[in-house]
């Protein structure tokens, strides 16, 4: 029981209260807590409104309050799941946290009855561990449970394939509506296993039209992606207002812009030149500037409201979902060539091994003197004459860094005009000779260095694919990747100096348990690994080095560096500091790209606010509540990428799709007691091929090195192997591949030059395997 206090309680105590209230927490229940007066109870009622508004607290029926994201203790539930150990799960009836996906919950065995799918229960729930326990208290009149998914008929019958490839399931159809063979639908689930139904609600469409793959990532996952008119009148609004007073005028400088080729908005810009100061001997002055998007967007605004209930943009190959309206977005907020706008300009002094000096933060009006595409950018540094030098590795290309701030490749380059290149290198060069100096100190905190090339999906204007590649990377992405990173690095030094909160971007070091799973995987290449050890990001680099080019096992070197990151935590987002382990850096903050993320947005508010720049500063609600608006965000950022890599391998199936029957060149990526997946050599896509297609032989499984052997062929299949096998199947509209075996070939032999580990057989026929030993 909390003791009575005088006054209103802040919102971390009312928050408190909530989650450890053993009775719903109402409006009068937390009056009574904290011994509030009746005037105190009408700026309650304010206090409890706000908290709502900032999608914090959500209210149950009867009145009562719960954490947002969180369950109240007496709701009704709905069943949506039976599982194969006969496990009950229901979500939330009613929920309204906008981009949070609702929470599933265990539902306790009845004495009477069981429950199926559809069914609405009254029940009291619990948070245990990290998930939610709910023990019914009345069945009430049974609802259904939404599914989107595809129709297909046979023998006469309609059925409903979902489009979550996790989904094994197919459901009979009772009604089909509108809808007819082939159509995307909504549909609702009812009835008890084994006999569940569906009936259609909604016909979306044609699931393989142009831009319905990125559709049905929108719908599955609930995203908003349409604005209240509400928040397009007010954009319209202030997107007229003037640049506002007391701005540094920066107009006079030649700053840039390099983003993809087809970048829908430009967050920021650069400028570097040689610092004149004797006190700094061979270092540099350089600018980061950023949108300005803290004056256009105040808080508790409605386009502030819809901001934070989205978290972040959406990309997907045919569209951006944006986090803010487009008249912001793409015009007002997007620094644009030839036009004034309104930034946030970190000053960086740079010494000459690359530290950074100082920093300093002003509002500022600028005018970009081009906006360049990377390949341009790379382009006009590779004719130049005399070349730089190169940084970072052979031919120009560097390999991504861990939570790299900067965008991704765009498509192939357009020439720059001959009578504009003298005046583009002139730019050009000092920002890449002041980037050699960031290189340095970048080189010096061996940040994690992980070559995985990202998928790229092209399209023509009609939405066709026209190809899937891995991105390219240059030194120009890693050029403005430096420049962000060290501009984040000062942020958030710079509201420590001014003890200021800060929303950190947080990645802490791995797990002892899962270094203890990569030091088993590691030992079947005989690579030591100790445990005890204190772990730096150095560490791992020392491992992908020792499985180089000129090492027996390089053909696995992608296989161990997709281990690698299977290793890594989850950056999150949060106000109290933890480092990010994978740069090297002790206190980073995401400050570079408020048009798409919210977690800039309050950055750029916090420096406005302690560094008295003007109207649009972080408010004291906002700034006590950091930690609950750092886990929703964070959860926003997991659903988008969720989004855009199912979506990508939606795009990626439906290129395959014209390639069934066709051999491919796969490299193996995961081995199983059932089979093992592969991906497509240049393109991606993760497939399967079941052990019950690799032939008649007795398949040994080897937990230990995770391989396949066959027990009297000795055919081996091993993560990282490559191999050719037939396209069997590529599903658009589920992102799902499957393999067979070529008609007469057998699996080339592995380079597998890896000690034995534990051995675990699978016995009998393919269709009846038994795992013996110990289960992951």
């Amino acid at each position: 029981m909390h003791k009575p206090k005088a006054g209103l309680p802040t919102r971390e105590q009312i928050l408190d209260f909530i989650a450890t209230s053993n009775v719903p927490a109402g409006k009068r229940e937390i009056a009574k807590s904290f011994g509030l007066s009746a005037q105190d109870k009408i700026g309650l009622k304010a206090l409890l409104k706000d908290m709502a508004d900032e999608g914090l607290i959500d209210s149950a029926p009867g009145r009562a309050f719960h954490k947002m994201g969180g369950v109240p203790k007496v709701t009704v539930l709905r069943i949506v799941d039976v599982d194969d150990g006969g496990n009950v799960w229901a979500v939330p009836e009613r929920w309204e946290a906008e981009g949070v996906p609702p929470p599933r919950l265990r539902v306790r065995e009845r004495k009477r009855g069981a429950l199926g799918v559809g069914e609405r229960i009254l029940a009291r729930t619990e948070e245990a561990g990290n998930g939610w326990i709910a023990q019914p208290m009345k069945v009430l009149a049974p609802a259904s449970e939404q599914v989107l998914g595809v129709l297909r008929e046979e023998g006469g019958k309609l059925w409903l394939t979902g489009v979550d490839k996790r989904e094994r399931r197919e459901f009979a159809v009772a009604d089909a509506g509108q809808a007819a063979p082939g159509d995307l639908v909504l549909a609702e689930l009812a009835g008890k296993p084994p006999r569940i139904s569906a009936r259609v609600v909604s016909r979306l469409g044609d699931p393989f039209a142009a831009r319905s793959f990125s559709l049905i990532a929108i719908h599955k996952l609930g995203i908003p992606d349409t604005f209240s008119q509400e928040a397009l009148d007010e954009a319209k609004q202030v997107a007229a207002q003037p640049l506002g007073e007391g701005r540094e005028d920066l107009r006079h400088l030649p700053i840039i812009a390099i983003d993809p080729e087809d970048a829908r908005d430009h967050d920021d810009a650069v400028w570097a030149e040689a610092d004149d100061d004797p006190a700094n001997p061979g270092g540099w002055k350089a600018i980061v500037a950023i949108a300005d998007v803290s004056f256009y967007v105040r808080p508790k605004s409605e386009i502030d409201r819809e901001a934070r209930r989205r978290g972040n943009s959406v990309y997907f190959p045919d569209r951006v979902v944006p986090m803010l309206p487009e008249i912001l977005s793409a015009d007002i907020c997007s620094l644009k060539e030839h036009e004034d706008r309104a930034a946030l300009a970190c000053h960086l002094r740079i010494a000459k091994d690359g530290t950074l000096e100082s920093w300093r933060f002003t509002r500022a009006v600028v005018r970009l003197a081009a906006n360049l595409s990377y390949e341009e950018a790379q382009a006009a540094i590779d004719a130049a004459s005399p070349p730089l030098p190169l940084v970072g590795g052979a031919g120009g290309r560097v390999a991504p860094s861990m939570d790299a701030d900067a965008d991704s490749a765009g498509p192939p380059p357009s020439p720059l005009p001959q009578a504009g290149r003298e005046g583009i290198l002139a730019i050009l060069r000092p920002l890449w000779s002041c980037w050699h100096a960031l290189a340095k100190a970048r080189d010096a905190r061996a940040p994690l260095d992980l070559d995985l090339p990202e998928r790229r999906v092209v399209l023509d204007e009609t939405g066709r694919i026209m190809s899937v590649a891995p991105r390219e990377r240059l030194d120009a992405h890693r050029l403005i990747e430096d420049y962000m990173i060290a501009a984040n690095v000062a942020a958030a030094k710079a509201l420590e100096a001014k003890k200021a909160p800060v929303m950190y971007r947080i990645h802490e070091p791995p797990s002892r348990e899962k270094l203890a799973a990569l030091k088993e995987y590691l030992d079947t290449f005989d690579i030591p690994f100790a445990l005890g050890q204190v772990v730096r990001p150095a560490t791992f680099n020392h491992v992908i080095e020792r499985i180089g080019p000129d090492s027996p096992w390089s053909d696995f070197l992608p296989q161990v560096m997709e281990q690698i990151l299977r290793t890594q935590t989850q950056a999150y987002y949060a106000p109290a500091n933890h480092g990010h382990f994978g740069l090297g850096l002790g206190s980073y903050a995401h400050f570079t790209s408020p048009i798409r993320r919210y977690a800039d947005l309050l950055v750029h508010r916090a420096l406005v606010g302690a560094y008295a720049l003007g109207p649009g500063g972080l408010p004291a609600d906002d700034a006590a509540a950091m930690d609950s608006i750092g886990e929703i965000i964070s959860r926003l950022e997991r659903r988008a990428m969720e989004a855009e890599r199912d979506t990508t391998d939606r795009y990626v199936a439906a290129f395959l799709s014209e390639r069934v029957g066709q051999i491919m060149d796969v490299r193996i990526t995961g081995v199983t007691n059932f089979g093992f997946f592969a991906t497509v050599e240049g393109i991606g896509g993760d497939g399967l091929m079941p052990v019950r297609d690799l032939g008649n032989d007795y398949f040994r499984f080897d937990e230990g090195a995770r391989t396949l052997t066959g027990e009297n062929t000795g055919e081996k299949f091993a993560q990282g192997q490559r191999l050719e096998l037939k396209l069997a199947e590529a599903n658009p509209v589920s992102g799902a591949l499957r393999f067979e075996m070529p008609e007469g070939k057998r699996a080339a032999p592995t380079r597998d030059a890896r000690k034995p580990g534990r051995v675990i057989k699978h016995r009998g026929r393919p269709t009846n395997i038994r795992h013996q030993g110990k289960r992951r």
